[in-house]
């Protein structure tokens, strides 16, 4: 990781956003009355004519990104996690997956990290959701330089894409001559003793993990699994062929999300153990990130203790 610097992700979107725009006239962006926190308002300052305000009307907002599609647009959709997953989950499926269109749903503030916002606004079930929709990718992107990739990539792809995205400031871990990949993982590490899988913000925690527990001799690789679906079948089923113990972490519930997700590739072709780290069967609450990231053990603190525990 690159010390002692930060960037939240729905900085790096806004910032890639401004920059997609510049390159494809056929992007638009649609935003539910929080283009400042979702960070699409750079985008709106400098193509207003492309950016629509939809108000707080998230379905409204779905259904008429998917208009846009239907003319030939690239839109953009963008609000909280609880409000895009939740809120518009039918529209998302009947009027955007099951005609199969080319809308990305960009949700920032997912999962406990949310803070102090507390449960009603921490959205632990979106991946879980949005993995089970036919046609959908979803991404959940680690950091800045990651983001940026993305945001621009998935513009290049037909089809469907709920991207997650997160509220506070996370370590820059890639420089910008990493090769990202849709729906291929990225190893940190060869380590035996242990695999790591993490997704969006506990990537850092887990890279945390494995130089601390490096310093004790024990070596574990860090997967950053960006791409939820499609998974990286072979990524998985490698590192649980090479290494003693599986571990998955996410700031999601265990419940659909990455561990699931996993868990069925385990179970389809290398049946063996997974620890899954995360939200287990229960709501957010308020705090500061690292409050709750240490009392939901999705921190680094959490990681040692799985892989050292027999």
């Amino acid at each position: 990781m690159i010390e002692n610097q930060k960037i939240a992700t729905r900085d790096s979107y806004g910032a890639a956003l401004k920059e997609l725009g510049k390159e494809n006239e056929k992007i638009v962006v649609l935003d539910a009355d929080l283009s400042g926190a979702t960070k699409t308002i750079e985008f709106a300052k400098e193509y207003p004519d492309r950016f629509f305000d939809m108000g707080i009307a998230e379905q409204n907002m779905i259904a008429t990104a998917a208009g846009l599609a239907t003319c030939g647009k690239i839109p953009y959709a963008s609000t909280f996690a609880v409000f895009a997953a939740g809120r518009a989950y039918d529209q998302i499926r009947n009027s955007v997956c099951y005609p199969n269109l080319n809308v990305k749903i960009c949700a920032t503030h997912s999962g406990v990290t949310v803070g102090e916002d507390g449960a009603t606004h921490q959205m632990l079930e979106d991946l879980g959701m949005m993995r089970a929709l036919p046609n959908m990718t979803v991404i959940s992107t680690s950091d800045d330089a990651q983001t940026k990739w993305v945001v621009k990539e998935i513009s290049k792809i037909k089809g469907p894409v709920y991207l997650r995205l997160s509220r506070p400031k996370t370590p820059l871990i890639y420089d910008k001559s990493q090769v990202f990949e849709i729906g291929k993982a990225v190893q940190i590490g060869d380590g035996t003793d242990a695999t790591i899988f993490a997704t969006g913000v506990t990537v850092a925690e887990a890279i945390k993990a494995k130089e601390e527990l490096e310093k004790e001799s024990i070596f574990v690789r860090v997967i950053d699994i960006h791409t939820i679906k499609p998974i990286d079948r072979d990524m998985i089923l490698k590192c649980a062929k090479e290494t003693k113990k599986l571990i998955s972490i996410e700031d999601h519930s265990i419940t659909g999300g990455l561990g699931s997700a996993i868990s069925e590739v385990l179970t389809d072709s290398y049946p063996c153990k997974l620890k899954r780290l995360g939200i287990n069967n229960t709501f957010g609450k308020s705090g500061s990130v690292a409050e709750l990231m240490k009392y939901f053990e999705i921190d680094c603190s959490a990681i040692k203790k799985s892989v050292l525990d027999n």
